[in-house]
């Protein structure tokens, strides 16, 4: 009973006026140091253990749920202080509908509250300028939370200095599978920019005079072809660039008018920027910090193509209504440790260089 009753009296305390006043500004200090330092530009938090800290303080799981977009508040308020550009929060996984359907039901009605909370009291994403993004399947969503959706899209449409990325309903393979599907449909429906159409005779110089006997070919094609007509388009065809060669490799090419082909990219040409470009997460920074709560060691389908060579991971045991910033102000300073570290290494690798020269 003693325990309770400091409990309730320690809760009232911090909820007190000077205690909340005294904090409000204990976070500001730190806050303002904690950017005189590097900053991350692109923060993904994977918003884990909501179920489970309902569970703990034996609570409903839907109220867990409400703590924990309470907690995203919180968050995003400590990233765009600190000067971070780019948040993006895993909100809802597609492996999620396979929970019972109440709960479902309850998760797609708390996030129609809550982006309409946003859209009616967004004063912290027009304070530091954010715009809403919502990444995943739209068509697994109902109408009317579709309608919402897009409502808080373009209420913040106008904001340019920062992002907040709600990955909802989403998973990375579906992500990595409709930047490939999409970058097959552009380069077999898109032709080469400034491309000029070939005719089939210079086609058939072109490879021929790869195979290394240009003189005794190009003469047999002289005494075989028929007399060149003064036409607009052979001229336009003579015309045509020298270096323009036709890769044994290249796909297909699509007739286009008459003698003419149109030539599409070549698959070789597809790097992982060609993919990043078309990822959702497209012309966002590249992923800087990845954290964790709940405990859980893993990344679960969140940002998987994102995460890189240069990704710090952070695993936090606390669940993820009970992050704040005394939770993230640890994460942030490991960070800026790290980053310091590796800027002084390639600060010292030229000099090694010389030393070993």
């Amino acid at each position: 009973m003693s325990d309770l009753y400091l409990s309730r009296v320690r809760t009232w305390f911090m909820h007190s006026p000077p205690a909340e006043w005294a904090l409000s500004r204990l976070r500001s200090v730190l806050i303002g140091a904690l950017t005189q330092g590097p900053i991350p530009r692109h923060v993904a938090f994977e918003m884990d253990g909501n179920r489970r800290y309902a569970r703990s303080h034996k609570i409903e799981t839907i109220e867990g749920h409400h703590l924990g977009f309470e907690a995203l508040a919180r968050v995003l308020e400590i990233c765009y202080k600190c000067g971070v550009k780019v948040v993006t929060v895993y909100a809802f996984s597609i492996e999620n509908f396979n929970r019972p359907k109440y709960e479902v039901d309850g998760l797609m009605q708390l996030a129609k509250l809550k982006l309409e909370q946003l859209i009616q009291h967004g004063e912290l994403l027009e304070r530091y300028g954010a715009s809403v993004r919502v990444l995943g399947q739209r068509d697994l969503m109902s109408p009317d939370v579709l309608e919402v959706i897009d409502r808080a899209v373009a209420t913040t449409a106008h904001n340019t200095e920062c992002v907040l990325n709600i990955c909802f309903p989403y998973t990375s393979r579906e992500e990595i599978t409709t930047a490939i599907r999409s970058t097959v449909q552009e380069y077999s429906t898109t032709p080469q920019p400034h491309s000029t159409p070939l005719s089939q005779s210079r086609i058939t110089q072109k490879i021929l005079s790869k195979q290394g006997d240009k003189t005794e070919t190009l003469s047999s094609i002289r005494e075989s072809s028929p007399p060149p007509s003064s036409s607009r388009s052979d001229d336009l065809d003579d015309s045509a660039s020298s270096t323009t060669t036709l890769q044994p490799d290249s796909p297909p090419l699509k007739s286009e008018g008459a003698g003419g082909v149109t030539i599409y990219p070549n698959a070789e040409t597809i790097t992982a920027e060609t993919i990043t470009n078309h990822m959702y997460t497209s012309g966002n920074p590249p992923l800087d910090l990845f954290v964790r709560t709940s405990g859980v060691e893993r990344l679960s389908d969140f940002m998987l193509w994102q995460c890189h060579q240069e990704t710090q991971i952070f695993f936090l045991k606390c669940f993820w209504p009970e992050f704040d910033l005394w939770h993230f102000l640890p994460v942030l300073v490991e960070w800026q440790r790290r980053q310091k570290q590796k800027e002084q290494k390639e600060r010292e690798l030229p000099r090694r260089r010389v030393k070993q020269a």
